[in-house]
């Protein structure tokens, strides 16, 4: 597993696709990151920027890979696996955003509270926007396993798939992305913390089951 993630990571740097993905996330810091804002609704808006950018990764790594490479790397190694690679390369990229991200927020923003009344201890409040990260993460790893190929046959459904799919576990109050977002942004009115385990666990339960499946279709449509 080690080679094939090396190999789907050299894959992923060498062909230039996660340039536009990473445009998007800076540009999305950059809009709504404002130096001296408070740090727990700038550490919600960091984590729900992270979703998208998940499900795009996803997509571009699994179908990175030329068809024929594709065959010869399954017959070696397992279509199942192989999947399995791509989706994990995305989630490290998707990972390295999000603490690039959470690194901003810790520089730029102001620990207190979102009236400024209420001190925010740093380091507990950068723990929560880390678990935040990961539970949105987890999410759009989810969306993205099963808004690409080997679940979705037909490749111009993928991407309204995954744009409804984002914007649906954003908003919807059920959705670990946005309890993990409202519980940052609604602690910095009055200066509390809550870190975010329940959804991060949550995603983190959604994203295994939607890999899996995506790995074992992976074989049957090879």
């Amino acid at each position: 597993m080690t080679a094939l993630l090396r190999y789907q990571a050299a894959l992923l740097v060498g062909s230039h696709r996660w340039l536009p993905p990473v445009i998007l996330y800076a540009a999305f810091l950059a809009i709504g990151i404002q130096s001296g804002g408070p740090i727990l609704d700038a550490f919600g808006y960091a984590a729900v920027g992270v979703l998208p950018v998940t499900v795009w990764l996803t997509r571009i790594c699994v179908a990175n890979e030329p068809p024929a490479a594709r065959s010869c790397t399954a017959a070696a190694a397992g279509p199942g696996r192989v999947h399995l690679a791509s989706v994990l390369t995305a989630a490290g990229a998707a990972l390295l955003l999000g603490l690039l991200g959470t690194a901003l927020v810790v520089l730029l923003s102001d620990p207190h509270s979102a009236k400024g009344r209420v001190a925010v201890p740093v380091l507990p409040a950068t723990g929560a926007g880390l678990c935040a990260v990961l539970a949105c993460l987890l999410t759009g790893l989810a969306i993205g396993a099963l808004c690409t190929w080997p679940v979705l046959r037909v490749p111009g459904w993928g991407v309204p798939a995954g744009l409804l799919g984002s914007l649906l576990l954003l908003v919807l109050g059920g959705s670990p992305a946005n309890a993990a977002m409202t519980g940052l942004v609604t602690g910095s009115l009055h200066g509390t913390i809550t870190v975010p385990w329940l959804p991060a666990a949550a995603a983190a339960l959604l994203a295994a089951a939607a890999t899996a499946a995506a790995c074992a279709l992976a074989p049957r449509r090879s």
